[in-house]
C-alpha cells in the first residue's frame, strides 16, 4: 500500500476555531453552491462545523439560504421559524416524527437554526436567510398541504389534488405497498399527480414544491422495490431541481449552501457510484453550475460515537464507531494528520498521490449494522475529485437528539443505508 505521510503532513491545516476556515472561505467566493457533507448522520462534530462555516458563508460572503437532506413540509416550518413569523425553532424541530428524527430533530441544529432567527432579525424582510428541505420522501405530508392551501386560497383546484389524494388513500401512507402494488399493474397514481402537478404549478411557489415533491416520490416508490440505480437517481435529480428552483425563487443573484451525507455531496464520477449507473447531487451541481461555481466539502472520522439505528425503523441508539478499516483513506489520516484538521484541494496543477489514489472511504448512513462494518461501509473514493476540501476529525461523539435517545454498551459497526 502507498504510505502518504509525508503529502498528508504538507497539505493538513490544523482546525481549532471557525478563523481557521479563513481559506474554505476564500475558495467559496465564486461559488453558486457550497454543499458540506458529513460522513454520518449522527456526529456532532460534522453538525457543529457545517454549521460554523455555513454561519460565515451567510455573515461574510452573502449566501441566501441554506438547504438541507430533509423532507419540505418540515423544513417549511423551520423556515417560518428562522424568518420570525412562528414559534422558536426547536419548537419546528421537535416536531419531525418520520424516522430517522433525529438527522434534524437534534440540539445542533437547534442552535444553528436559533442563531439564524437572531441574524434575520437583524435584518429587512426580504433579506432573510431562509431554510429548506430537499428531499423527496413526504409524499402524503405534501399532499395534505396542498389540500390545506387550495381549499382555502384556491378551491376550484381542489378536485385535481382531491383525486390524486384519493389514488394514494388505499395504500394506507405505505410506500411499500404503493410500490409492490404497481409492479403488476399500471402506475395508477403517475397520471393524477402529472394532472395535479399541471394544475398548481403557477400558483404559490409552497404548493407547486409540494406537489413536485409529490411527483418525485411517486415516481421514487414506484421505482424503489425495483432496485437498481434508478430510484437513488430520481431522489439525487430531485434534489437537484429543488435546489434550482429555490436559487430561481431567491433571485439572480441567490447562492445556496446545502446539508447532505457525503454519498450525495460529494461528485459520484470519483468513486464506484458512476459504475452502478448512479449519479449524485454534488455531480449535478458541478455540471449544472460549473466546478468553477461549486464547492464540495467532505467529512470523515476514524473513531468515535454516532447515533445510528440497528435496522429501518428501529430506536436510535448512541452506538461506537470502531477504528477505521486497513488501508481506507481514514486510516491514513489518522496516523498522518492532526486530529482535527482542513484539506483545501488545489483547483488546478499537480496533485499530490493521496487526492489522485483510490482509496476506501467510509460512509456511515441511519442503519448501523455490525456485520457488514468490514465490507460494505466504504466507498472506494478519489478523494481530490470526489471533493474540494475535506474536513478531518479522528475522534467523533454521537449528536444530542431532541427525542428520547437508546444508549447502547456494545461496540458496533456501520453500514451506509439510508443516506
Amino acid at each position: 500500500m502507498i504510505r502518504f505521510g509525508d503529502e498528508v503532513a504538507s497539505i493538513a491545516r490544523p482546525l481549532r476555531d471557525p478563523g481557521d476556515l479563513e481559506i474554505l472561505l476564500d475558495r467559496a467566493d465564486g461559488a453558486k453552491a457550497v454543499l458540506i457533507g458529513e460522513a454520518t448522520h449522527g456526529t456532532h462534530e460534522f453538525y457543529e462545523w457545517r454549521a460554523a462555516l455555513t454561519r460565515r458563508l451567510i455573515e461574510e460572503r452573502g449566501f441566501s439560504f441554506v438547504a438541507v437532506e430533509g423532507d419540505w413540509p418540515d423544513c417549511e416550518r423551520v423556515n417560518a421559524a428562522v424568518r420570525g413569523g412562528g414559534p422558536d425553532p426547536r419548537d419546528a424541530l421537535v416536531r419531525y416524527d418520520r424516522w430517522p428524527t433525529w438527522m434534524w430533530a437534534n440540539e445542533e441544529t437547534v442552535d444553528f437554526t436559533r442563531w439564524l432567527r437572531g441574524f434575520n432579525e437583524r435584518r429587512a424582510p426580504d433579506d432573510h436567510v431562509g431554510f429548506h428541505g430537499l428531499d423527496v420522501y413526504s409524499l402524503w405530508q405534501s399532499m395534505r398541504e396542498i389540500l390545506t392551501w387550495l381549499r382555502e386560497h384556491d378551491p376550484d383546484l381542489a378536485p385535481a389534488a382531491l383525486d390524486a389524494y384519493r389514488c394514494f388513500e388505499p395504500y394506507n401512507e405505505d410506500p411499500n405497498a404503493y410500490g409492490w402494488a404497481n409492479q403488476f399493474v399500471p402506475a395508477a397514481c403517475e397520471d393524477k399527480v402529472v394532472r395535479m402537478l399541471a394544475a398548481v404549478k403557477d400558483r404559490d411557489f409552497g404548493v407547486w414544491q409540494n406537489a413536485e415533491v409529490v411527483a418525485g416520490a411517486e415516481s421514487y416508490y414506484r421505482t424503489m422495490v425495483r432496485g437498481g440505480p434508478d430510484a437513488w437517481n430520481i431522489r439525487d435529480r430531485h434534489m437537484d431541481q429543488t435546489l434550482d428552483r429555490l436559487l430561481r425563487r431567491y433571485g439572480p443573484s441567490a447562492r445556496a449552501v446545502v446539508w447532505a451525507h457525503n454519498t450525495h455531496v460529494g461528485d459520484a464520477r470519483a468513486t464506484d457510484q458512476a459504475g452502478y449507473g448512479e449519479v449524485t447531487l454534488g455531480q449535478l451541481a458541478r455540471e449544472r453550475f460549473g466546478a468553477g461555481r461549486t464547492l464540495l466539502v467532505g467529512f470523515g472520522t476514524h473513531h468515535g460515537t454516532v447515533v445510528a439505528g440497528s435496522e429501518w425503523g428501529a430506536p436510535m441508539e448512541a452506538m461506537g464507531v470502531p477504528g477505521a478499516r486497513p488501508g481506507s483513506l481514514e486510516e491514513v489520516l489518522q496516523a498522518a494528520a492532526p486530529p482535527e484538521a482542513l484539506f483545501v484541494f488545489p483547483a488546478r496543477g499537480p496533485r499530490p498521490d493521496l487526492l489522485t489514489t483510490e482509496l476506501p472511504h467510509r460512509a456511515i448512513g441511519v442503519v448501523f449494522r455490525p456485520e457488514r462494518e468490514r465490507w460494505a461501509n466504504y466507498v472506494p473514493t478519489i478523494l481530490g475529485e470526489r471533493y474540494d476540501a475535506f474536513l478531518w476529525f479522528a475522534g467523533t461523539r454521537a449528536l444530542r437528539p431532541l427525542h428520547t435517545l437508546r444508549v447502547d454498551s456494545h461496540e458496533p459497526e456501520t453500514y451506509p443505508s439510508g443516506v
